[in-house]
């Protein structure tokens, strides 16, 4: 999936993602792949797989840094 990254929380660690088809997902720092947590930031454009997990709902994982 395809979304823009719409919040950051540096000091907890997470953010939210807003995706192609206008929903938001929440995703940890430990989420982030082929790239740091600490590079991303607030339009940022970012591929991901979608997945619900039974504490946060919908997660996104996988996050990558989009071109």
């Amino acid at each position: 999936m395809t979304g823009v990254i719409i919040r950051i929380v540096h000091g907890q660690s997470h953010g939210f993602i807003r995706t192609t088809e206008d929903r938001e997902v929440f995703f940890h720092r430990s989420d982030v792949t082929g790239g740091s947590f600490n590079d991303l930031a607030t339009d940022d454009p970012v591929t991901f797989r979608w997945t619900d997990d039974t504490v946060s709902g919908p997660r996104a994982i996988h996050v990558r840094k989009g071109h």
